[in-house]
């Protein structure tokens, strides 16, 4: 198997998750699960999990994952997907930071709201700047929500990407079910200690927060090599792993979670019962497929607009509007705007950004490893 069918629309469906979330919360309109856009974030990482260790068994056979210069070459991929779009968006990020602040400093003073930190909008130092464009950011908790872009799963995924090939060489040792407790029960550990410490992120940017996610993608993408009583094993890891009580989050962001897991985990597995395989290619259809595409860059730009259009709206209509009719006025603008932009940035930034890194290594260490797959296409921001 080369390509699973729902990846892209899942994709596609996290961003507009996050975009629908950020949108009413930015508008007043408090709806359940959809009003939390941190659960399109865990969607996000279980994909990207997933797609990880997918790509890995379509490479490995290509690939010495015991040379240093395979996760040299895995890493220039990882950061030609990510760093290019981003970099470009952080300019305008930092620039407009204070028009950006007074925006949302109008809409939580009408919404009664918990104002934001300043410095998340108006930090424009050579520190910040050098912490995000060399990833580390999420690692410091002063600097992994600083600026008006929702980058602070970028951080969470270097540091994903970072580990990795140490991840892979563990599971061959000790196998996945193993690697996956050992790893869960160390990002718990080390959870438990920044409690007793009294380190707090002020978003869960460090990746013990949100490993296990990981984990579940990994040992979803795993059990696809596994049968009988080793793949209910992993189902079974990958039940636990989804509710454990790690970072934020209260019973329902569990249960969420839960079914989120559970339903990926079905999607990729139980493609014999006839509803979850027309679900399923029904999640990769074209349009859907346009969404996936699309995804990194809407997830990237939809805050830099946001915050204006709801300004706008309060500014305008005030108490004139509902809640309900508050998001229906600025969601649509923002959504076309979105993806619109999305549409450029992939055409122009991404693609283009995908085929140096692949260029460079080519060149640098050899063209199995810049040759791209088609599930790469897709990795997860």
């Amino acid at each position: 198997m080369t390509r699973v069918a729902c990846l892209d629309g899942l994709r596609g469906l996290a961003a507009l998750w996050v975009l629908v979330g950020h949108t009413m919360i930015l508008t007043g309109l408090r709806l359940p699960i959809l009003a939390q856009p941190d659960l399109g974030v865990d969607l996000f990482i279980l994909l990207s999990g997933f797609l990880m260790v997918f790509q890995f068994h379509l490479r490995e056979t290509k690939e010495d994952w015991g040379k240093p210069a395979t996760w040299a070459s895995f890493w220039l991929r990882r950061l030609f997907r990510l760093a290019p779009l981003f970099y470009v968006l952080l300019i305008p990020a930092l620039y407009f930071g204070p028009a950006i602040f007074a925006d949302r400093t109008l809409i939580d003073n009408f919404l009664g709201a918990v104002p934001q930190a300043p410095a998340r909008y108006l930090d424009a130092s050579i520190t910040n700047i050098v912490a995000h464009i060399t990833f580390v950011f999420g690692l410091l908790p002063e600097y992994a929500y600083r600026t008006p872009l929702p980058d602070w799963s970028l951080g969470l995924e270097m540091q994903f990407y970072a580990v990795f090939p140490l991840i892979i060489l563990l599971q061959r040792r000790i196998g996945w079910i193993a690697t996956g407790i050992i790893l869960a029960l160390g990002s718990i550990a080390v959870v438990l200690a920044l409690k007793s410490a009294g380190v707090h992120y002020p978003m869960p940017s460090f990746l013990p927060l949100k490993m296990h996610l990981f984990l579940c993608g990994m040992l979803i993408a795993a059990a696809q090599k596994a049968s009988g009583k080793m793949l209910v094993a992993e189902f079974a890891l990958v039940a636990v792993l989804a509710v454990l009580p790690v970072g934020e989050g209260d019973l329902k962001h569990r249960i969420v979670r839960e079914l989120l897991v559970v339903g990926f985990f079905g999607l990729v597995h139980w493609q014999r019962v006839v509803v979850i395989r027309y679900v399923s290619n029904g999640l990769g259809s074209a349009p859907l497929r346009w969404l996936g595409d699309v995804s990194y860059g809407v997830y990237l730009i939809h805050l830099l607009l946001l915050h204006r259009f709801a300004a706008w709206a309060i500014d305008a209509f005030g108490q004139g509007l509902s809640p309900l009719e508050r998001f229906a006025v600025v969601f649509p603008a923002v959504a076309v705007l979105s993806y619109a932009l999305a549409w450029i940035g992939f055409t122009q930034i991404e693609e283009r950004g995908n085929a140096l890194g692949k260029r460079l290594i080519g060149r640098f260490f050899n063209r199995n490893a810049g040759r791209s797959t088609s599930a790469e296409q897709i990795a997860a921001p």
